[in-house]
């Protein structure tokens, strides 16, 4: 999942959505720096990037793309997802798409100094282009799976090439997203009653 399933999935506390969404940018041998709840956040971001990679939804939806770009179609679902989420959101959420992204926005500028290096950096292009609330627009999509595409090491344009799949194939896309995503919301509440019992 991308940045707006993570931070839906912590929804219910502020500092629960600002760790989840560190699960990007900490790694393994950095998370002892962070305190215990953040840690549990970041771990739960971990296991929910693992569940979904598992899922048979989205398995069944990387059987879409043609070789060449399957090893890309994880990350291209991952943020066409979160289109998903964003364009159907009240269907999810009852807080406003805007209001829950510029809660979010504040939680970056307020925790900015505690931020990690990478995060301090992209929290303010993500701030001034609106990223999540972006999301309900394709085009949106689109620019974020470019942006992603200029980073990677190589073969960012096998990843851009995923864009017109992900277009012929909107209706097995998204019926795949309604299966997933409901399940994904159960295997998160578990994890967490089970951290609570803990």
């Amino acid at each position: 999942m991308n940045y707006l399933a993570h931070l839906y999935l912590a929804r219910h506390d502020d500092e629960a959505m600002l760790a989840a969404l560190l699960g990007d940018f900490v790694g393994s041998s950095a998370l002892e720096a962070w305190p215990a709840t953040w840690q549990r956040e970041i771990r739960l971001h971990w296991r929910v990037d693992s569940y979904t990679d598992a899922h048979p939804a989205v398995k069944a939806l990387r059987e879409l793309f043609p070789d060449g770009r399957r090893r890309y179609a994880g990350i291209a679902l991952d943020v066409h997802f979160d289109h998903l989420l964003a364009r159907d959101w009240a269907r999810f959420h009852p807080e406003p798409l805007q209001t829950f992204s510029d809660r979010v926005y504040g939680l970056l500028r307020s925790h900015h100094a505690r931020l990690p290096e990478r995060l301090r950096r992209l929290a303010p292009l993500m701030i001034a282009g609106d990223w999540l609330g972006s999301y309900r627009r394709r085009e949106s999509v689109d620019q974020a799976l470019r942006r992603i595409a200029t980073r990677l090491s190589r073969n960012g344009d096998k990843l851009v090439a995923c864009l017109p799949i992900l277009r012929a194939h909107e209706p097995a896309v998204q019926a795949g997203f309604d299966t997933f995503f409901p399940e994904l919301r159960q295997f998160v509440e578990r994890q967490r009653r089970a951290a609570a019992s803990d």
